[in-house]
Formats: structure tokens, C-alpha cells, sequence
């Protein structure tokens, strides 16, 4: 059987975007014609979860039809939440092997703010993390820490030591030829230039240069995705007949950078052009 390709969405600190990616590239992938298992490990919350249910929903109640990704089952997420760690991560790799066993093309794994045990495992499993950060030196602090004085570059910070470790991990249990390729975006843009962003692209060129991964373009901070995430939709969802909401050039170029996104991360994707005319 044909391996799927694993895709982790990390970052130990919340509020990033990593649902927002997960949800976009999934459905990226699906309408360029790949079979995608979803596995949220944000056990509370669930967004990405809840946003293909809402999906399932809107497309019953509209008379309409759009691809899905297969979700396994990993039972109730609160009562996993406040197990133990054990039970936890036999919960996910029961997910896990559901998911190849369906013979899916890719895997998608959201994961928590945090550092748990569940991500880890997780983490490990990945051909590829994508890992969404603000462009503020908040969010680069966990990658990397920089002299408060000089914003000199110090050294890696802690989500960058766990994903050596993931790769530690991958190398002893599949070989010294197996990688994990890691792509950090800046996500959640204004569409205003913010004044300390060229410092923080230095820092983050510098970064990648030393702890091994690729810097890519995000999604910017835009009304259409969260005005689209109740119905459990997305701009690559959009058609004439698939409109909720009144469609823009702003969707457009919504759309187009979910396709930039998608080139970064080296996945095919084939979506429509959006008649915003019609």
C-alpha cells in the first residue's frame, strides 16, 4: 500500500492559525482531486472537526455537493482531553491507522497550543509540518530566541528543539534518509505593511538557514475566512452555484493566495478560476 503523505499543522502557541491553514489546505487538496484524512488533536476545540461537520450541513441543506475529507474516528475529544496521555495517543494512532488503512492520499493533523505528549507523537509522523506564525516577535519566540538589546539572533527556542527532536525521532525509526521537510508561513498578515516586519523576515531567513526549514507565504487576515467558516466552506469552494456570501476581487486574490500557499508546500492543486461577473 501507497504511504499517504503526513501533513502536521504545528505550533505551541495558540491563536496562530493553525486551524485556518489546516481547513484551506484540505480543501485545496480535495479539489485538486486528492482523497485527504482530517485528525484534529486540539481535543477541546476541535475546529477543523467542526468546520467539515458545519460542511456536511450546509451542503445537505443547500442541495449541494463538494468534496469531503474521511475523518476517523478518535472518540469524545473532551473525555480524551481529561484522560490520560496513554489513552490519548492510542486514541490518535488508532485515527492514524484508520487513515492509511482507507488509502488516503495525504493525512492532515491539526495539533493544540501546547506541548503534549499527543503532539509529539504527531510530530514524528510528519512528512511535512507547516507551522503558521504572526509576524510579531511573540510568535518568533518560540522559535527563536533574539538579544533584547540588538535583536541579534541567539539561538533556537523551544518548538524549534521539538521538531528536531520529531526529526530525531523520524530518522531512528525509518532511517537516516528520512526527513520531515518544515515550512513556516507568516499567517494572518494585515494587509497594511507593519513596521517591524522586514526586522522580523531577517531574523526569520537567518533562522531557517540554522535550524533547517523554508519560509513561505501564509494567509492574510481576511473577513471572507471567517465569514465562510460557519457554513464549512472556503474560497476554493467558491462557484456559481456555491456562493453565500456575495463574491469580491478580494476573493480572488484570497484564492490566489491559497494557491501560493499550496506551491510553497509543493502539493499540486487545481482550483477554478472565480467568475466574481456572474
Amino acid at each position: 500500500m501507497t504511504q499517504p503523505h503526513v501533513i502536521v499543522l504545528g505550533n505551541e502557541k495558540g491563536g496562530a492559525g493553525k486551524s485556518t491553514l489546516a481547513i484551506h489546505i484540505v480543501t485545496g487538496l480535495l479539489h485538486a482531486g486528492r482523497s485527504v484524512a482530517i485528525i484534529d488533536l486540539d481535543l477541546r476545540q476541535r475546529s477543523m472537526q467542526r468546520f467539515f461537520t458545519n460542511r456536511l450541513a450546509w451542503l445537505a441543506a443547500n442541495n449541494q455537493q463538494l468534496p469531503q475529507p474521511f475523518m476517523p474516528d478518535m472518540g469524545d475529544g473532551k473525555a480524551l482531553a481529561k484522560g490520560g496521555t496513554v489513552e490519548q495517543i492510542a486514541a490518535f494512532e488508532r485515527a492514524f491507522d484508520e487513515a492509511v488503512a482507507a488509502g488516503v492520499d495525504a493525512i492532515l493533523i491539526d495539533t493544540p497550543g501546547g506541548d503534549t505528549a499527543v503532539s509529539n507523537a504527531a510530530h514524528a509522523r510528519a512528512d511535512q509540518i507547516v507551522t503558521p506564525m504572526n509576524d510579531s516577535f511573540v510568535d518568533f519566540d518560540l522559535l527563536g530566541e533574539v538579544d533584547p538589546v540588538t535583536l541579534d539572533l541567539l539561538k533556537p527556542s523551544i518548538y524549534s528543539e521539538s521538531v528536531w527532536e520529531a526529526r530525531k525521532v523520524r530518522a531512528i525509526s525509518q532511517g537516516r534518509n528520512a526527513t520531515i521537510d518544515w515550512l513556516v508561513v507568516t499567517n494572518r498578515l494585515a494587509v497594511a505593511e507593519a513596521r517591524n516586519r522586514k526586522r522580523l523576515e531577517e531574523r526569520m531567513n537567518k533562522l531557517a538557514k540554522r535550524v533547517g526549514f523554508r519560509v513561505g507565504p501564509g494567509l492574510r487576515d481576511r473577513v471572507i475566512y471567517r465569514e465562510l467558516f460557519p457554513f464549512g466552506l472556503t474560497v476554493a469552494d467558491l462557484s456559481n452555484d456555491i456562493r453565500p456570501v456575495a463574491v469580491s476581487l478580494a476573493h480572488v486574490a484570497a484564492r490566489q493566495e491559497l494557491r501560493n500557499l499550496m506551491k510553497a508546500m509543493g502539493l499540486e492543486q487545481a482550483l477554478a478560476p472565480l467568475d466574481v461577473a456572474a
